[in-house]
């Protein structure tokens, strides 16, 4: 079983106008369990659960608040499976010498807040330097800070020298050998120990660094940098604790030993091949492609002096890769979950994924039914989030214009509650 963050469905309110008694009409709302567009709605909430979708527009009790979203389209609170709050990569000039826990902290509670205001209830963070996103997750999931709900893995495990060690960079006299605990690890045996170490610290899941990364400081982009057995191990740990495992791949040698050890997605996939592809539908993992960030890197790496040169020619080479890689996996039938790796590019444009899986050929349902019911699905949370739908919590979101039609529609998000509590609404504005 899936480990959940604390739940944080409202509780009822004791005064006649309940704001958790919400009626929402809709000309236009897409149900993405059926893939359609149901017309003219009206949409129940009781203390932010849906309670009853109605044909029509019914009349409403007097304790109801009604909220009129016709006009808009209306559809479930949107989901990104990979995103770093406390973190935006910035070019040499301005790259801070050092950036304090403290600091990322603070900045991460903005990204949340800006992310949520663009339509997206819930993210999973996928590594940080450790606490930040655990911290975050529960003040927002006790109503101390606003922003989407967050699934996170903690600290991100690699291998010495691998993407994610810390200590890539750095002088040898400037740094102690990371140890597990920190994550960091080399053979099976210590695989557990990291593992364990995520699930004392509150992690949902884990994050594997299975192969070279982009934006690291080294050499290689794409090597393996797990053994099968080391990558087995991690999988066998973390489902004794009921955790999700995410990998970081784009070589195709460390994403296959990730495929073949039973992880639940592959992140970036960059160089996948065909018989990857295929693993990929046998064991029924997920793809979450993050074209957006391939893009952005690849769009940087032509400017002299953004990246450090160690990191130019990656940058170049990978990026451009991402979005060939997600129209063939796409076609071939392999599940997409929606997933744009903010924090490399600026939070709040994650909607630019929408487009882009578009452009290389998504159909535009589809691409929205992989931020809703196929990251519910991928988190475990489908009997909860996911789809507007009675008994579900009450994630919504409304956009100006019709995103199938056009999927920079995406960005004119006027409408967005969360658990039944409305954080955005644009309408007179």
């Amino acid at each position: 079983m899936i480990r959940r963050p604390p739940r944080s469905t409202p509780k009822p309110s004791s005064a006649a106008s309940d704001v958790y008694k919400r009626q929402i009409y809709t000309s236009e709302f897409i149900d993405v369990e059926r893939k359609i567009v149901v017309k003219d709605s009206s949409i129940i909430i009781d203390n932010g659960i849906v309670s009853s979708i109605e044909k029509g527009f019914i009349k409403v009790d007097k304790d109801y608040s009604v909220i009129d979203l016709r006009g808009y389209s209306v559809m479930p609170g949107l989901m990104d499976m990979h995103v770093h709050f406390g973190q935006e990569y910035k070019s040499k000039a301005e790259r801070p010498i050092k950036i304090e826990r403290e600091t990322e902290a603070i900045l991460a509670t903005a990204h949340a807040d800006i992310t949520l205001k663009s339509g997206f209830t819930t993210v999973r963070q996928v590594g940080d330097s450790g606490f930040v996103s655990i911290s975050l997750r529960d003040a927002i999931a006790d109503g101390s800070v606003n922003g989407p709900r967050i699934f996170t893995s903690g600290k991100s495990i690699a291998t010495t020298g691998g993407h994610a060690d810390p200590t890539n960079g750095k002088s040898i006299d400037d740094y102690d050998h990371p140890t597990p605990e920190q994550g960091v690890i080399n053979g099976p045996y210590e695989a557990y120990t990291a593992v364990r170490q995520r699930y004392k610290d509150g992690a949902d899941g884990i994050k594997l660094t299975v192969t070279g990364g982009v934006l690291s400081v080294a050499k290689s982009g794409d090597n393996p940098q797990f053994t099968l057995e080391e990558a087995k191990a991690v999988v066998s740990a973390a489902k004794d604790y009921g955790m999700w495992v995410a990998v970081h791949a784009h070589g195709p040698q460390g994403m296959k030993r990730a495929v073949i050890a039973g992880v639940d997605s592959v992140e970036h996939g960059t160089f996948m091949t065909e018989e990857i592809m295929d693993l990929m539908i046998k064991n029924d993992t997920y793809y979450v492609p993050t074209i957006s960030a391939g893009e952005w890197v690849a769009e940087k790496a032509e400017i002299d002096n953004f990246f450090p040169e160690i990191v130019r020619p990656k940058a170049a080479s990978v990026g451009p890769q991402i979005g060939s890689t997600f129209g063939k996996a796409y076609k071939r039938g392999v599940k997409i979950a929606f997933g744009t790796d903010a924090g490399v590019q600026a939070h709040g444009t994650n909607w630019k994924e929408f487009v882009y899986m578009t452009q290389y050929g998504m159909e535009p349902m589809d691409a929205i039914a992989s931020a809703t019911i196929e990251t519910a699905k991928l988190l475990g949370e489908f009997d909860r989030l996911g789809s507007i739908s009675v008994g579900k919590i009450a994630d919504i979101i409304a956009v100006s214009g019709d995103p199938l039609k056009d999927m920079n529609n995406m960005k004119d998000v006027i409408f967005v509650m969360k658990e039944g509590k409305v954080f955005v609404d644009k309408r007179n504005e």
